[in-house]
Order: structure tokens, then sequence, then C-alpha cells
């Protein structure tokens, strides 16, 4: 079910609609479980009072937020909320000259729950009120009484050189949140934490109970937001920096209270949709050769080794967990930016972002956690990755984490190394009808490669954790700068088999190390 859950948030965002409003629809002061946390209009606002705000909430039990809303909007089709069209000449800033503009979004259909917004100007902090007069219904009718309903979210503007606004940024559903370079097509999305996973005790899908959005100026061309995160385990208090330019990048700060002892819990968490692609075509009845946000899971590991793990729609769920310590960055990344790979003029897959993450600061040890989980359809974000440290978090505890992120076509940080342009899997030639025996084909492409005259001046380090290897050559291209890589393998009677192939010259890698998991 949590699954499901997730390709409903993909929908519900792919359509999402807001409504507008104006400074002087402010209402009094929130409460986020207390009086004394309340926040008349107009108080002074210190960045610090946030992160009080998430440990006082950690000291009380855990409240879930009311599913309140009234009639015609507590029982929404996809299509009637879609239908839901915001006046975007009405949105937040639009008309000040600050460089973005803020869109709340509209409370309907699986985005029910209340997300408190706040806008901080001039040093003082107002909540924003809901007024069903600044968007378009469609075919519903607002409710004769005015009620105050809140919003599901938040969308982000930036202002273009013709004074038009194009989204920057969506946060919506849960803690899920969204970005992307220039104009690309919405498709990778971010978590502020992940809680049990896939875990057999069953997920937790914490969410942001409020935003809190500092007013931007022009010069420096970056918008500040503050968040509460709250769940059944813990609270948080979140500082996001948002920078957009050819990329958007993110700096994200948070602070987490633990109400309970925590030991699985993910920072940096990203899912990605992966239907089919070339190393596994079984979901492929499809004209379009492939469906994926993301190509693989790219690593800089603490020991400055780059890894690279294609990505594949299983039969049964796959946990990878790439064990390390103080990693460099890690990051789902679409590197297949042909239009000829995917031929979708509706998605353009090809144009997806890539998201890249960097810690700031020392994680320590732990693992990347990569899961593939199946799905039969292209809304689901089935895969997962995120950083897991190892040490647990202790109940009544305060932790701070801090990370960048880079939403983007290209990472900033390109490997030194020829790079895992493409990889395929299929039946291997000439094999039993009855055989499960595979052929792998892996091409490496960089200048580094053009260096050598000869393949002899290099080597293929191939290994496989189960089964046999064989069949193994490379084709070499100096003035092309590429080398392809066929093997083949019989796993036998196993049902795993983790392989591992790089390039070297004098034991030094002049490839990164690319990585899979292979099973029925």
């Amino acid at each position: 079910m949590m699954y499901q859950r997730r390709e409903v948030l993909k929908v519900a965002l792919a359509g999402a609609v807001a409504p507008a409003l104006t400074f002087d629809l402010f209402s009094p002061a929130f409460d986020l479980l207390s009086p004394a946390l309340a926040q008349s209009p107009g108080e002074p606002f210190n960045p610090s009072q946030i992160i009080d705000m998430a440990r006082a909430l950690a000291s009380k039990p855990y409240k879930a937020p009311a599913n309140d809303l009234p009639e015609p909007f507590a029982n929404l089709t996809y299509e009637q909320y879609a239908a839901i069209q915001h006046k975007r000449d009405k949105a937040i800033w639009a008309l000040n000259g600050t460089g973005f503009a803020l869109e709340p979004l509209h409370r309907g259909y699986v985005n029910s729950m209340q997300m408190q917004l706040n806008v901080v100007a001039e040093g003082t902090t107002r909540r924003v009120s809901y007024d069903p007069n600044r968007y378009d219904l469609g075919k519903l009718t607002a409710p004769a009484e005015a009620r105050e309903i809140g919003f599901s979210g938040l969308r982000i503007l930036k202002a273009n050189e013709d004074k038009s606004f194009t989204e920057l940024a969506v946060f919506q559903g849960a803690s899920i949140f969204r970005s992307h370079a220039g104009d690309q097509p919405s498709g990778i999305m971010a978590r502020g934490l992940a809680i049990r996973t896939a875990d057999p005790k069953g997920e937790e899908l914490p969410l942001f109970r409020a935003l809190w959005i500092e007013r931007p100026t022009l010069a420096n061309n970056a918008l500040v937001l503050h968040a509460v995160l709250d769940s059944e385990s813990l609270a948080g208090a979140y500082r996001f920096t948002i920078r957009p330019g050819d990329a958007t990048i993110i700096d994200i700060e948070c602070t987490l209270f633990p109400r309970v002892a925590l030991d699985h819990f993910g920072l940096a968490a990203m899912q990605a949709s992966y239907l089919y692609g070339p190393m596994d075509r079984r979901r492929g009845d499809d004209v379009r050769p492939g469906v994926y946000e993301a190509t693989g899971l790219r690593m800089l590991n603490g020991n400055d080794e780059w890894l690279w793990r294609p990505l594949s729609n299983r039969d049964m769920l796959q946990v990878s967990a790439f064990v390390d310590e103080n990693p460099k960055g890690f990051g789902f990344l679409q590197t297949d930016r042909s239009f000829e790979r995917f031929l979708d003029d509706e998605q353009h897959w090809e144009s997806k972002p890539s998201l890249w993450v960097e810690p700031l600061g020392d994680w320590g040890p732990g693992w990347i956690t990569l899961m593939e989980v199946p799905a039969d359809s292209q809304l689901n974000q089935n895969m997962i990755a995120y950083w897991r440290p190892k040490a647990a978090l202790a109940a009544g505890s305060e932790n701070s984490f801090a990370f960048r992120q880079f939403w983007c076509w290209n990472p900033p940080e390109k490997p030194p190394l020829a790079l895992a342009r493409l990889s395929r899997s299929g039946r291997a030639p000439n094999a039993p009808a009855n055989s499960r025996k595979r052929r792998f084909l892996v091409e490496f492409s960089g200048d580094n490669l053009g260096e050598f005259q000869s393949e002899k001046q290099f080597g293929v380090k191939l290994s496989t954790s189960q089964g046999q290897i064989s069949n193994l050559r490379k084709v070499f291209s100096s003035e092309r700068k590429f080398c392809r890589v066929l093997f083949d393998l019989d796993p036998g009677n196993e049902t795993l088999a983790e392989l591992r192939l790089v390039l070297e010259t004098q034991g030094k890698p002049i490839s990164e190390t690319w990585l899979y998991r292979w099973t029925p």
C-alpha cells in the first residue's frame, strides 16, 4: 500500500494547483499543538524559533493533523482537483520585484492534510490565510460560509526576464519536495526524511506541518524557507536555501528531536520512476524503448572511489547497502539524454533532472541504501536511495545534519575517469532454452581512454559473488575514446550475483566502478 500511496502523490503533484492570496488576508497565530507556540501577526521572527518549536513539539505525544476538509473538497476526483486553477497574477510577491513568487496549493484529492504557510517580511512573521475568491474552482462551487481550510503545500515560482514566472520548486505531500534546472520537466523527488522505508516494522511517513518563507530580495537571488517536520518518532527543524541557476542548488540544514529511539532513518532521501530500460525489458511491451527518470545511482565514497549502479525494475524488492564512512556524494542521474532512447513526446524522459547530493560536514559511518521496488506503472517512483547512518538516534537527543542538493542536467563534479555510459543485459546467445545464462554489455567512455594506443595497455577487472563468468572480451577505440566490455554470467542455481567491473592499468582504476546485482 505504501507504494500505491507514493504513486498517488506523484499524480497529485503533477496536477497540483493553488489558491492565491494577498497580504490583507492574514489570520491570527498558528498553534502547532500548544498555545505557548502560537505566533500573533506581526510578531518578530528569528530562525531559532523554528528549532525551539520542533524541540517543544517532540516533547509532546504525536498528534496527527486533522483531516477536516469541507464539501465540495472532501471527496474530489483527480480530474476535479486538477481543474482547480490558480490565478498566477495574484501569487504572493508576484508584483513586488523580489524575483520569486509563491502559490499556496489547495487541499483536496489525496492532498488533504493541512500544511501551515507563513511569510516573513521586514523581520515579522504572518500566517497566510485561505481565500476561495482568489482561484478558479472549475465546476465546483465554494462553500457559502467562509472557512479557513488551509493549504496542502506550496509552489515556488522564479521570475523570468520577460517578467513571467515559471515553477522552481514544490513542497507537497508528507515531506516530499521537488525541483529542477531551467525548463526541465518534473521528475525525481526528494524527502525531508525517510523513516523505516521498506522495513518489516512498517514505513513511517513524516510530514512538514508548517513552512515559513522569508521574503527574498532581487539582489540575493535566493529564497530561504524554514519548516517543522513531525512524525510518530520525531520532530525536526529544517532550513532550505534555494538558489536558481544553471542548476538549482538547495542547501538543507536540519535538527532532529527523536521522541523514541530510532535506528532506521534516511538522510537526503530521493525517489525516481523506473519502469523498464536496457537492463530489464520484461515490462517493455511498449512502443517506447525505455521509460525511466534515472539511469542509475552514482556514488563518490569516502575513499574517493567512483561507483556506478544501473537501476532495474525487479520482480521482487531488492535492497542494496553500500557501506561507507563520510561519503562525498551520491545521487540518481539521468545520463541518457537522447530522445531516441525513449521516443516519448509527452514525458520527455531524456530531459528529466538529475539529483546529486553532497554532505556538508562529516556524516560518519553508515551506508547508502538503494531500494528497487517492483512496479507496473510509470507513475510509481519505485527507486529509492538515501544515506542511513550507522548510529541510531537516542530518544530525547538533538541531532544536526546538513547537505547540498544539485537539481541539474549534470552534477557539478565529474569523475576524472572513463564513465559507464551504456549498460545492457540480455539472454546469452546460443544458451539452452532452460538456461539462465545472461550476457552483459558495458561501455566506458572518456578522454583518458584516448591516451592509450592499444587495449593491451589496460585490463578488465571483473568479479561475481556467485556463478561463473565466461566469454569476456573488450572492444576498444583510442580514436573514439571508448572501451566496450562484454561477458556472460552463468548463475547456475543461484538466485543472486553481485557483479563488479572496472578498467585498470598498473593496479589503478581508469574507469568508475560498475556494479550490478543480478536476480532471476
